[in-house]
């Protein structure tokens, strides 16, 4: 049976038409729907682009024919006539990182209902792919552009900066963004959880940090601030770009085996290397937080489920998110950003991890 639009037009995916393009190679276009709909092909990309402009009715018969034949908008056909793409590209390290996700998610829920989706690549940590990435991005000419942190190559800043788009660079701070930065001051939280310490009364502490660029500022902010207070060297351990629960737990055990580690405070670039540094702990029988006091970083789920609950820097990630889809979609409406440095801020979120001495 065909598929009824009304009374008068019924309108079958195996008539004549249908059935010419069928295993030929060919797509059914905009031409074509219109004939199975009786209009236009004028009428079909008004329908598509502006179907405000034509009556219910027309619309109905339209959606009838795209229905029947599978039909979909050629997008790219759209954006040169319109020199919009309706794609907005987001870079991340990494898709599975829940830090990274959670902030993509509160983004693209923020651009629901504007008519833009997202070109999500996962650049990685290592040197290069972002630029490779931001290339292969810029090359389907999106509208707007969101990148994850400030360190940039000076190839990947020329290419950003001559693609003349709204650009948001998400999860840093800079005086001197590319265009907006949205993020928090990576150096200042390591010094606020070194105060912290200090304040826990701790006068021997340690860092466990993954090697990347954030995670870097962040430890080496916290190991100057501590000593510069405090007096006391800080034993770091630096593990490669990413953390995992089995580098915590390799990151106790070098303290304790090697550096006599007992009776101290450790800052953890992230909750999974902080729960790793938990697990070993309790494996080897000490007490958190009365023999080892822990500190995470991002405040995951995990942070308030385990045993005990971990203390943990908090950033507002779905915030962000918002505050940075924001600032992209005021300019891709005309407007300006009257603040191009957004901080959103972090605070301490204590927890069972962490007591005074």
């Amino acid at each position: 049976m065909g598929k009824k639009v009304d009374n008068n037009t019924e309108i079958s995916p195996k008539g004549a038409l249908f059935e010419s393009r069928k295993g030929a190679g060919q797509s059914i276009t905009m031409e074509a729907v219109g004939r199975l709909a009786g209009v236009s092909q004028v009428t079909v990309s008004r329908a598509l682009s502006n179907p405000e402009k034509v009556s219910p009715k027309t619309l109905k018969k339209i959606q009838a024919a795209i229905d029947a034949t599978g039909f979909v908008p050629n997008a790219v056909a759209g954006a040169l006539a319109s020199k919009r793409s309706k794609l907005i590209s987001v870079l991340i390290p990494s898709i599975t990182n829940i830090v990274y996700t959670s902030m993509v998610k509160a983004f693209t829920d923020s651009l629901a209902g504007s008519g833009y989706q997202i070109l999500l690549s996962e650049t990685g940590f290592e040197d290069g792919a972002e630029e490779a990435l931001i290339a292969a991005h810029l090359s389907r000419r999106p509208d707007a552009v969101m990148l994850t942190g400030i360190d940039h190559s000076a190839r990947s800043r020329m290419m950003l900066l001559g693609a003349n788009l709204p650009i948001v660079e998400l999860w840093d701070l800079t005086d001197s963004p590319i265009d907006v930065c949205v993020g928090f001051s990576h150096p200042e939280s390591g010094r606020a959880v070194a105060r912290f310490a200090i304040e826990l009364g701790f006068t021997s502490v340690a860092t466990v940090s993954a090697g990347d660029e954030r995670a870097t500022r962040r430890g080496d902010a916290f190991v100057q601030e501590f000593e510069k207070i405090e007096g006391n060297k800080v034993t770091s351990i630096v593990f490669g770009q990413t953390g995992s629960l089995a580098k915590g737990r390799a990151g106790l055990t070098k303290l304790i085996d090697e550096h006599d580690f007992k009776n101290s405070f450790i800052f953890c670039s992230s909750d999974n290397l902080a729960h790793g540094v938990l697990i070993e702990a309790q494996a080897r029988g000490l007490k958190v937080p009365e023999d080892l006091a822990i500190v995470g970083f991002g405040d995951q789920e995990l942070a308030r489920s385990v045993d005990p609950l971990l203390t943990s820097v908090r950033v507002d990630r779905p915030a962000l998110g918002q505050a940075a889809a924001k600032a992209l979609l005021d300019q891709l409406k005309g407007g300006k950003v009257s603040n191009r440095i957004i901080d959103i801020g972090f605070e301490i979120i204590q927890r069972e991890s962490t007591k005074p001495l």
